[in-house]
């Protein structure tokens, strides 16, 4: 199996993580883009990269600031006193795997440039639109400490991202090896994205991505799928609860599960396994809720839980 594959390259430099690497893998079958959320060092960056060498990708990098226009984004036209002409000069966002850092580190205007890229795949430099070489995801990082200066994210893009991936310490034996392996080499460059192998081509990403599209899904699974995201809407504590797009988003992540499982139909665990990180950026607590100490995480899997399974 394809993911198989990948995961098992993406192993031999970030360690401890496979329930990230499964997430960001059902993103990239399903065709969508991930918001990546964890503290500093743990690998966000290291994953990105990791994956692109992985099936012989495209890697751009942009490192949000709050000078940042959206020009450095998408690229500008300039005109050219040699030629006499206005020659395009293309941003970042022509690649195959986009590695936002720290996108809440720049204004509104700059994250907006993104919204026609990640929902469109194409970018429109003075009035001419030109599309994206496919296989394209955005991968955006934030950092969920020192919050001053920054621009939270507007709920109409964070609709945008597929998954909300939350990256943790990992546990004590993979953090030792981690540091073990990056400290055996000079300038601490021990685990090197660079040395993982390219498994496949980016011709079999777009094939596996037709194929996770045509996975099964009966209508007892999509209304189930419906139900939960109505079941937010309604759910004691909650301000906002996720939309059509999210039932949607929840339908096309347990479609990439089931590929991943090897399986051409999806199942209610299918949606239950993927319901966390597709709708914890999709859904606010009220205050009151907030103030009690939970968590927004607990009110999704309390939702989740709620609503009846179908048997099938």
């Amino acid at each position: 199996m394809l993911t198989q594959q990948i995961h098992g390259e993406l192993r031999k430099v970030f360690f401890g993580q496979d329930h990230v690497v499964n997430q960001v893998l059902a993103a990239l079958l399903a065709g969508g883009h991930v918001l990546l959320e964890g503290k500093p060092g743990l690998g966000k960056t290291h994953l990105v990269l990791a994956l692109a060498h992985s099936f012989g990708g495209d890697f751009g990098r942009i490192q949000f600031t709050p000078d940042l226009m959206p020009t450095d984004v998408t690229g500008f036209t300039l005109f050219d006193m040699k030629s006499q002409t206005f020659q395009m000069r293309r941003g970042p966002v022509f690649t195959n795997l986009l590695l936002a850092d720290e996108i809440n580190r720049a204004p509104a205007k700059t994250q907006a440039s993104l919204l026609e890229v990640m929902q469109e795949q194409q970018v429109t430099i003075d009035g001419e639109s030109i599309k994206l070489e496919a296989p394209f995801m955005t991968l955006a990082t934030q950092n969920p400490i020192e919050q001053e200066g920054t621009y939270p994210l507007p709920e109409a893009q964070l609709d945008r991202f597929l998954m909300k991936v939350v990256i943790d310490y990992p546990d004590q034996v993979s953090e030792e090896h981690v540091v073990g392996q990056v400290t055996s080499v000079a300038s601490g460059q021990g685990l090197n994205a660079k040395t993982v192998d390219q498994v496949c081509a980016q011709s079999d990403i777009i094939e596996a991505q037709r194929e996770c599209a045509a996975i099964r899904a009966v209508p007892e699974v999509v209304r189930y799928a419906v139900n939960i995201c109505r079941a937010t809407r309604e759910a004691q504590g909650i301000s906002l609860g996720a939309g059509t797009r999210g039932a949607i988003s929840l339908v096309q992540v347990a479609k990439a599960y089931a590929l991943m499982s090897n399986r051409d139909f999806v199942t209610p665990d299918d949606i239950k396994s993927a319901a966390l990180p597709v709708l914890r950026h999709r859904v606010q607590l009220a205050p009151e809720l907030a103030i009690s100490g939970q968590n927004i995480d607990d009110a999704v899997t309390n939702i989740v839980n709620s609503v009846e399974a179908p048997r099938i």
